[in-house]
């Protein structure tokens, strides 16, 4: 969030207005927060970037769920952070007066070129009888009896009475309610004159904090011409994507985890976001995967944004809790994964994605897309900016995908359609479906099994399950029939597919160490073993008579109670 400020305010205040975007971050955090790697990652930036407009206030009570903190966790925070780049100041007592802590946010908000950590000691439970100081008071309730003690003994409070706030601590709080109202109507004064002075960039700052796209935003997307077009990868074709989309949204603002190059995600012409040039929109978050998932969800819940970031697909879990957030907050941020599958070369298992696609896909709230050339890379690009509160998964290639002939942006949209149709009347014979660097292997395999075998293959392209699964049940149908044997083509986990298909070719161990080709081959995506596979199965039907299970034949409960 005070990346987004820093970023807004050096793009929008002017001379004239040097405070339309002017705000601080406060932060409140616990001994527990600090454990985590996260804080680490994201402080460590703060510090680099120099974010003065970033205050945290850390609740220094030694004590975790388990604990004292002396079980494990004894380093000097202060030492750590001051190491970071961040001022720290020390508030020693709270119990007897809150004048040290109000002085130290005074200080800390003089502080304009680094952020601060004020280390506030206190005690937790505090009034309580019998748990002040004791981690009994940290994870449950105190209980009536203490409640009680605590409320007579600590604040004069008329302990029969529950959930009643005092006269003068409403008073209190309707005071500050006031004093907002008050500065929001000096904002908006401040607006409107700034609105007179500056139409266009007001315009433009009104449009981006109510998250309209703007008009044509996806007219300048490309779109691939067979037999004209050269193949590449689909993260070359992702590259070309954002930086279409780029020209006409000036809030899309992110970057990689250190792989720029590698997920080809430079929005050309975007400067770097430094402590000396917040105008740039480009971020370097370093190896900082958690972090820059997370920092992409603060920027999103800002307003004025869209974020998004990038790194290898088997990295996304270093970034799972946060992009969970993102799906359970309704943040549209933009996840761009490149090196999708085990056709990512010599890199070997440590960084070939198996299970992280279906990880993925049954997040709630969580659209996945991998796109299987450069329209329907047009479509992921399209899908993700309309996704506002959604946040977008759109997996990339490292190798070159073939042309597709039939491919489509509109279809696409769809989350699946048929790519090749199958010769001939009636239904077809077998049905494919593929995503991604599999497909064009299928259009292969489906041509040969017409040619040798006379089996008239339909081959499906389904770059996003989600978006499939939201037709209509005569669309379904009509692209996957159910009752005609269908197999699914991955390079990825088997999971999830079964309520797609009769059978699988997917991946059932780790990955290895090897050329693209080769290991597609051994692990049998190649065109020919697609082919060997698919007639397997339609003679597995055959010889049970023809009776091919109907796999929309199969209800659908919801089970949560609205």
């Amino acid at each position: 969030m005070a990346i987004a400020a820093k970023h807004l305010g050096a793009t929008y205040n002017t001379t004239d207005f040097p405070n339309i975007i002017n705000s601080k971050t406060y932060v409140i955090c616990g001994d527990g927060c600090l454990q985590e790697g996260i804080s680490g990652e994201a402080c460590s930036l703060a510090g680099h970037l120099g974010l003065g407009d970033l205050i945290v206030l850390y609740d220094d009570n030694h004590i975790t769920i388990d604990g004292d903190t002396d079980l494990a966790f004894t380093e000097d925070v202060k030492m750590r952070y001051e190491s970071y780049g961040w001022q720290v100041l020390v508030v020693d007592d709270v119990a007897n007066g809150l004048d040290d802590l109000r002085a130290a946010i005074d200080e800390a908000k003089k502080c304009t070129d680094k952020p601060t950590l004020i280390k506030i000691r206190t005690e937790i439970g505090f009034g309580s009888p019998s748990k002040q100081g004791s981690a009994s008071s940290h994870g449950a309730p105190l209980g009536v009896p203490e409640i009680e003690a605590t409320k007579q003994r600590l604040y004069g409070c008329d302990p029969s009475k529950d959930f009643f706030v005092d006269e003068d601590v409403a008073a209190y709080y309707k005071e500050q309610a006031d004093a907002g109202d008050q500065a929001l109507a000096a904002w908006d004064a401040d607006f409107a004159k700034y609105k007179e002075a500056h139409p266009d960039k007001a315009k433009e700052l009104e449009r981006r904090f109510n998250g309209e796209i703007p008009e044509g935003a996806f007219d300048d997307l490309p779109t691939f011409v067979f037999g004209k077009d050269k193949a590449n990868a689909t993260r070359k074709f992702s590259e070309a994507c954002i930086n279409a989309v780029a020209k006409k949204m000036p809030e899309l603002m992110g970057g990689s985890a250190d792989l720029t190059g590698s997920n080809c995600c430079q929005i050309k012409g975007a400067g770097d976001f430094q402590k000396d040039t917040p105008e740039g929109s480009t971020l370097r978050f370093g190896v900082r995967e958690h972090a820059m998932a997370a920092i992409c969800n603060g920027m999103f819940a800002y307003g004025g944004l869209r974020p998004f970031c990038a790194t290898f697909l088997q990295f996304a879990g270093y970034a799972l809790g946060a992009l969970r957030c993102s799906a359970l907050s309704k943040f549209g941020v933009i996840y761009i994964m490149t090196h999708d599958s085990i056709g990512l070369g010599e890199d070997g298992p440590t960084h070939q994605p198996v299970e992280m696609l279906e990880s993925l896909r049954s997040m709630p709230n969580m659209c996945v897309v991998r796109a299987a050339d450069a329209n329907e890379m047009a479509a992921a690009y399209q899908i993700a900016i309309n996704n506002v509160h959604t946040p977008t998964v759109i997996c990339c290639t490292r190798g070159t995908v073939a042309p597709l002939e039939h491919s489509s942006r509109d279809k696409a949209m769809k989350g699946a359609y048929t790519v090749i149709e199958e010769e001939g009347e009636g239904a077809p014979d077998l049905v494919m479906i593929a995503t991604g660097s599999e497909v064009w292997r299928c259009v292969d395999a489906a041509k040969a099994l017409q040619s040798n075998h006379s089996i008239r293959t339909r081959v499906v392209s389904m770059p996003c399950q989600e978006l499939f699964l939201e037709q209509s049940e005569e669309y379904r149908r009509s692209v996957l029939p159910g009752n005609v044997p269908t197999m699914s083509v991955e390079a990825s986990a088997e999971h999830g597919w079964h309520r797609f298909s009769h059978a699988q070719i997917g991946i059932t161990r780790f990955g290895m160490s090897g050329p693209l080709e080769q290991l597609f081959k051994k692990y049998g995506f190649d065109a020919e073993n697609v082919a060997s596979k698919g007639k397997e199965l339609v003679d597995f039907y055959k010889n049970l008579g023809g009776n091919v299970p109907d796999l929309n034949c199969r209800p659908t409960f919801n089970n949560f109670q609205a």
